[in-house]
């Protein structure tokens, strides 16, 4: 059975302006005096109104809603400030993610009613001394802070939220619950209600007459004071626990709770005697879900701040620790009480997360990854004494960290391998591989370390992708690799030949090419080996591509293709006997008789010849065949360099 803690926090912007104003960097415009009336205001219908108070304004007469301009009539030095919803948001995360140090199941909740943190402290209870130490410790520390929270803990979070804004005090609670207190606690209660009932004469009992439950301090509270707030329900005593508070304590919408005003309903008992069809047919499933989830009936799952983690190690210190040689020796301990529950399930850590928590409130969060499941104390707390290193302003302490946790993020099964017995056993090769990549990850940055995986495609350039090499672990080539003869380099952007390609059929392989400003007379040719664009893809009208493994006379091997075919489009026309033709992405170019030898290489005058080549329009008719003359439809491809050999 889950046991959830509601944090109510209904002041909290006004919290949280109080606590931005007090820190040093804090602009003067920004500084507030927290003895003076406060008010918080935003655009409403009328002008500006006051969306959240101190105490000091709510004994002024003011309250929620007023228009800013009558506040101001009754309250001569009021102080306004605009309200900022989103950095109230922001800060209400950072203090759900400081509560990570209680249970890592945490949830920031704004809406009807105020701000508020769930915390599902199942099973973690017991750390603390049970619930009511757990309570009495998160209500130090956040009075600590400058906050006055109300805290209750129940079966369900419908059920801790209502009581913790709602309920009764936790001393007539527990006098409801049936817990006998000692004679001395009794008679101090009872003065307490007497000061509460005369309060109470005064002031009203209605929503809008609820003091502030935040101010600043100016000394700490008794511990007395600090304990008082707490509300512990039972487990199973929810329907009890519930049945006196006002319909407002199921988090309805104003309508529904009009509705219900209107039909005579004030007390969520009386909901629970009355049959469930006509409530359905008039407020639908809404108002029955609450109720139901309040009571256990339906399940009500929390979105946590964060990920849980699958094994959790905390610590708190005697003494707050300040350097970093601390915070490695700590977090060596927290490994070492981790290790036997990694090993005991077979797995290791693969994301790691070390949270130190300041005394000021802040938390200091790094997380750490690794290429490879690991279960190495070692290993993982180099990387974190590096990334310790690399943060941009050091570790800054300030006060010191009284606490720290350890999250396994994300935990890889590890396969079980055989020590090595001889010299050429190479089976620590990939866990040697894998802290080499983690070393650079942490060094250079996280995803500064790819890895080369497959993808389905016959392209080259689309037939690999590079992947962070710490997230995607090394891939099987073995029944992914393409077809035919591929070299270890490929350039990125294919690179076209700087000038004509040699070949001594229009649509044959290469005899001599130039690229980079040199030239390369080919000896050997292997291929073609044609390639079709995938139509799936956009370029899909892209030419054909016929590649060849050519290697030239100085031993060198080139990965070139030719992009499309000769006179693509239309007829190719026949060659002109004898002669070599130049393959050009131009024009079609042809080489005179006697500028080539019979073996169709260029002979001495090559030079020379290469120099006055002329066009196959310019050649006179009566050196080729009767064919008609090409047209540009019939443009010759080009050829590009897309690899090398070593």
């Amino acid at each position: 059975m889950s046991r959830i803690v509601c944090v109510w926090l209904k002041s909290w912007p006004i919290a949280r302006l109080l606590r931005a104003a007090a820190k040093p960097s804090a602009a003067p415009s920004d500084t507030v005096d927290p003895g003076r009336p406060l008010v918080l205001v935003s655009s409403g219908a009328g002008g500006a109104r006051i969306v959240a108070l101190n105490g000091a304004a709510w004994r002024g007469g003011l309250a929620v809603g007023d228009l800013l301009s009558n506040a101001r009539s009754k309250v001569l030095d009021l102080q306004s400030r605009d309200a900022d919803p989103a950095a109230d948001d922001t800060a209400l995360r950072r203090l759900a993610l400081w509560c990570l140090r209680y249970t890592p199941v945490v949830m920031p909740w704004s809406g009807h009613g105020g701000h508020s943190l769930f915390l599902d402290i199942t099973g973690c209870a017991h750390l603390f001394g049970g619930e009511p130490g757990l309570l009495t410790d998160l209500a130090r520390r956040l009075h600590r802070f400058g906050l006055h929270p109300r805290l209750a803990v129940a079966d369900t979070a419908g059920t801790a939220w209502a009581m913790a804004r709602f309920s009764l005090s936790s001393t007539q609670w527990s006098d409801r619950i049936g817990h006998q207190p000692h004679p001395e606690e009794r008679a101090q209660r009872a003065s307490r209600r007497v000061g509460n009932r005369t309060h109470a004469t005064t002031a009203g009992t209605t929503d809008r007459d609820y003091s502030p439950s935040f101010e600043t301090p100016a000394a700490p509270a008794p511990q007395d004071e600090v304990v008082r707030g707490h509300i512990i329900v039972p487990p199973g005593e929810q329907g009890d626990a519930l049945r006196d508070l006002p319909l407002a304590a199921l988090r309805l919408d104003d309508e529904a709770q009009a509705t219900l005003s209107r039909l005579g309903f004030r007390r969520i008992g009386e909901l629970m005697r009355q049959p469930r069809a006509p409530f359905t047919a008039r407020f639908g499933t809404a108002l029955l879900t609450r109720l139901d989830q309040a009571l256990g009936r339906a399940p009500e799952p929390l979105s946590p701040l964060e990920p849980p983690p699958c094994y959790r190690a905390h610590a708190v210190f005697a003494e707050a620790i300040m350097t970093q040689s601390h915070v490695v020796e700590a977090t060596t301990r927290l490994l070492h009480t981790l290790i036997p529950d990694l090993e005991r399930d077979a797995v290791g850590v693969r994301v790691l997360r070390l949270m130190l928590f300041r005394l000021d409130g802040d938390v200091l969060a790094l997380e750490i990854g690794l290429a490879a499941p690991s279960r190495s104390v070692q290993h993982i707390i180099r990387l974190i004494a590096m990334r310790l290193e690399r943060l941009p302003m050091g570790l800054e302490a300030d006060f010191g960290f009284e606490a720290a946790a350890l999250h396994v993020l994300t935990a890889d099964r590890i396969t079980e391998r055989q020590a090595t017995l001889g010299i050429a056993d190479d089976a620590g090769e990939p866990t040697g591989l894998s802290a080499l990549i983690d070393r650079l990850e942490h060094r250079l940055g996280a995803g500064t370390v790819r890895r080369l995986h497959p993808r389905q495609s016959y392209i080259p350039e689309r037939a690999v992708v590079a992947l962070p090499a710490a997230e995607h672990p090394a891939a099987d080539w073995r029944h992914k690799a393409p077809f035919g003869t591929r070299p270890p380099l490929l350039l990125a952007v294919p690179e076209q030949t700087d000038d004509d390609v040699l070949a001594s059929v229009p649509d044959g392989p290469p005899r001599r090419f130039r690229w980079r400003g040199v030239q390369h007379d080919v000896a050997h040719v292997d291929g073609p080996e044609r390639i079709a664009p995938e139509w799936w893809h956009p370029g899909q009208d892209a030419p054909e591509r016929d590649y060849y493994v050519v290697e030239d006379t100085a031993g060198r091997r080139f990965w070139l293709y030719r992009a499309g075919r000769y006179g693509q489009g239309a007829e190719s026309p026949r060659p002109v006997p004898g002669p070599l033709v130049v393959l050009s992405g131009a024009k079609d170019l042809a080489v005179e008789p006697s500028s080539t030898t019979a073996a169709g290489c260029h002979s001495e005058r090559s030079e020379e010849s290469f120099g006055s080549v002329r066009t196959a329009q310019e050649i006179p008719r009566s050196a080729r065949d009767d064919s008609p003359a090409p047209t540009s439809s019939q443009a010759s491809p080009t050829w590009f360099i897309h690899g090398v050999f070593p």
